[in-house]
């Protein structure tokens, strides 16, 4: 267990690295691209309920995605982190402008305060996709997340949801894209990655 944690936190730093060298204007390229492919496919087309992350400076930018969610009639929720726990909500997002005006978390994501209460997923109908971050990802659908866990601990919840568990769309630059990461049992997989040169 101690060498797979070591073998992680190796790659994480390899990985933050990598996308250190990218500018700006080569994150957004890419940024765009992966959301035009996520726009037309098919998956995308067809879900209704969709939980997408708030892009950190190192992550796909998703402000694009969250804007043609809400053009497209959709339902958007994203993610409200507990501090100092490892468990994550998927809070219902009202309009794709809301974001600007919500309080910023210690890692300068913007997030609902703890004090709001708004309509979660799982309290509802479930969610249809979620788009999942990482910092490193395989072509087998592994993916090395920041080693807190909220996403693997909320798909579980999602596995007791009478809908079951969403399709899992991770959207990555390239140089994200790794051989192979190192995995515990308990590490859920996502259904497809989506990045460049996909």
């Amino acid at each position: 267990m101690a060498a797979l944690r070591a073998a992680k936190q190796a790659l994480r730093t390899e990985l933050k690295k990598r996308i250190s060298q990218l500018s700006d204007q080569e994150k957004l390229r890419q940024s765009h691209i992966v959301t035009q492919k996520l726009i037309k496919h098919p998956k995308y087309q067809r879900c209704q309920r969709i939980a997408v992350f708030l892009s950190m400076h190192d992550e796909v930018q998703t402000e694009e995605i969250i804007e043609d969610i809400f053009q497209k009639g959709k339902v958007c929720f994203i993610p409200k982190y507990q501090k100092k726990s490892h468990h994550m909500d998927m809070v219902k997002l009202t309009a794709a402008s809301e974001i600007h005006a919500l309080p910023l978390t210690s890692w300068n994501i913007p997030q609902p305060s703890e004090e709001e209460h708004r309509e979660e997923a799982l309290d509802t109908g479930g969610l249809d996709l979620i788009l999942m971050p990482g910092l490193g990802f395989d072509k087998h659908g592994n993916r090395l997340g920041r080693g807190k866990g909220y996403y693997d601990t909320y798909l579980g919840r999602c596995m007791n949801h009478p809908k079951g568990k969403p399709y899992t769309i991770a959207v990555a630059f390239k140089e994200q894209i790794c051989d192979a990461i190192p995995v515990a049992d308990n590490d859920i997989q996502v259904d497809e990655i989506l990045y460049e040169f996909k």
